[in-house]
């Protein structure tokens, strides 16, 4: 195709909807590499965004039916799932400055993939085994194993499901599948950063295709999920998962990258010792300490009772009693709720100070989980709305506004890191929001298991309900902790934004931040980029799927 017939086809209509994202993935693959962009496509489309959703729904199912546990204790586990997102900082730093075999990326890939293939294939293998004996014993005469040695050596493998602690070692399991999705996700954002500084007028293109691959990715997996569970059972999609990990070893092994010439492991100790002093200086200022502080508050008294929800959403008696596929469908419209989130923000607030926008979302955010509770009164029915109809409103509302409030948290994140870590602070500032979540996640346990909300009692869910709604306006009185700036601002002292860099200072990670930082003319425009919002979003949505 000459170029007269690609102007020709780009003028508008219909054909320009066609060719516009061909001509697109053309133009990265011919500037970034191929190999590059399937990275990107396999990394943030399949391995987050497609395995986000079938995680969710198929360890919830596990949790309830096959583990047996009350919503307290799934609420508690589904907690501690987060902890290998809580230290993305220290993948992000070896990924930095610690090569394997004088490469810095690849390495990282196949053991982030092998960590997950392997965690979902043997869980998939022997729960598979144990609950089909016949076959096991025709494949065991086939290979001459002897059927008790072969479950035993998987249970070897995978100590999560031996009858002694199952729920405990089946958590760990979880967590370190999770672990091999935080390493490769630290990894490609690597890769994005370091493509976006050597290619400068692209780094927002390179933004825009993570965002929009893991957005399509997470719709696909959400829209698989329930009718997955309901075919294979969330068993089933374990060993459906280890597909999208597979893909992640495929990506260490094509990638390309230039190797290390010289590493010393005192030169890596004293990079490490560096970044903390620059984060510890930076976390005693109160330009830092105060927002963080609300940051963390805010998030923890968010109270998530969602596996107490998703209980009821399933009981056949007081609930709606809805199945795997609705349950896909109700957190599919979720996700379309959070990217409107962002655009809303975008297009209407994103200039708006931070202390305005954060009253107002928050007050929102807390009247909007009172919806939950006109639901379990069933005081929908008494309008003639249907249960379905009401929940499928309700999730896309409130993760709408919930993606509202994150925003302006995340902008103010971005405008505390500190010049020359800017990616490492960054992935510090995450993190403390994740602690945030995770507390908030243990709060709501503590909180089902005091209200006695169990897998068959709801009688008190509706107080807790009440609860989380009262726990989320209280973030309001804490308001004075967050700058009264604009996000056009600074808000650090100058001499956190005037650091020196050295030529060997750890390479930023995370959301392009290097690039802006070596273009001053474009930072103040950095924080508010659609494309860095979108990946918010896609940040976001990973807490609630217990990824991160």
């Amino acid at each position: 195709m000459n170029e007269d017939e690609i102007k020709i086809r780009k003028e508008g209509g219909f054909p320009d909807l066609i060719w516009r994202p061909v001509n697109w993935f053309k133009m990265l693959s011919d500037e970034l590499s191929w190999r590059f962009v399937v990275a990107v496509i396999i990394v943030y489309g399949i391995n987050q965004g497609v395995s986000i959703g079938l995680y969710r729904v198929s360890v919830q199912y596990y949790m309830k039916d096959v583990l047996k546990l009350q919503p307290s204790e799934a609420q508690f586990y589904s907690g501690i799932i987060q902890i290998p997102w809580i230290i993305k900082p220290l993948w992000g730093l070896m990924t930095d400055i610690v090569p394997i075999f004088r490469l810095r990326r690849r390495p990282y890939f196949i053991f982030a993939g092998i960590m997950q293939f392997l965690l979902y294939s043997l869980v998939y293998i022997y729960l598979y085994c144990s609950s089909n004996k016949g076959v096991l014993r025709v494949f065991c005469s086939g290979c001459g194993l002897n059927e008790a040695g072969f479950v035993g050596s998987i249970a070897m493998l995978i100590p999560a499901f031996s009858t002694n602690l199952p729920r405990v070692c089946a958590v760990l399991s979880f967590m370190t599948a999770g672990a091999g999705v935080a390493i490769a996700d630290v990894t490609i954002d690597a890769c994005v950063t370091e493509n976006s500084i050597s290619h400068p007028s692209l780094a927002g293109d390179m933004q825009s295709l993570c965002g929009i691959c893991s957005s399509i990715g997470q719709l696909v997996g959400f829209a698989m999920s329930g009718i997955l569970v309901h075919i294979i059972g969330p068993q089933g999609v374990f060993g459906v998962l280890s597909i999208p990990a597979g893909l992640v070893i495929l990506v260490g092994m094509m990638l390309q990258e230039p190797l290390v010439h010289s590493y010393s492991h005192k030169r890596v100790s004293q990079k490490f010792l560096d970044a903390t002093k620059t984060m510890a200086t930076a976390l005693k200022t109160p330009e830092v300490w105060r927002p963080c502080l609300y940051m963390y508050l805010s998030l923890a008294l968010g109270v998530s009772i969602h596996e107490g929800m998703f209980y009821w959403y399933t009981d056949a008696k007081t609930g709606p009693s809805f199945s795997q596929e609705v349950i896909g469908s109700i957190f599919s419209v979720g996700a379309i709720g959070s990217l409107l989130g962002v655009l809303l923000y975008q297009n209407v607030f994103r200039n708006h100070p931070f202390r305005g926008v954060l009253f107002w979302s928050q007050l929102l955010y807390g009247a909007s989980s009172l919806l939950d509770l006109l639901l379990v009164l069933r005081l929908n029915l008494s309008f003639g709305v249907p249960d379905y109809i009401f929940v499928v409103m309700d999730e896309g509302v409130s993760r709408m506004i919930a993606r509202l409030r994150w925003m302006p948290l995340l902008v103010l994140s971005s405008k505390l890191c500190p010049s020359g870590i800017e990616g490492t602070f960054f992935a510090l500032l995450m993190s403390i929001d994740h602690v945030g979540t995770l507390t908030s996640s243990w709060v709501g346990s503590v909180l089902l298991h005091a209200l006695t909300v169990t897998r068959t009692r709801f009688d008190n869910l509706w107080v807790a309900i009440l609860i989380r709604s009262f726990a989320r306006i209280f973030p309001v009185g804490l308001l004075f902790l967050v700058p009264s700036n604009d996000p056009n601002s600074t808000i650090l002292p100058s001499e956190l934004l005037l650091t020196k860099k050295s030529d060997d200072n750890i390479q930023v990670y995370k959301r392009s931040d290097a690039y802006f930082d070596a273009n001053p003319t474009s930072h103040e425009h950095s924080a508010t980029t659609f494309v860095e919002l979108i990946q918010a979003a896609v940040q976001s949505t990973r807490n609630e799927a217990g990824y991160s």
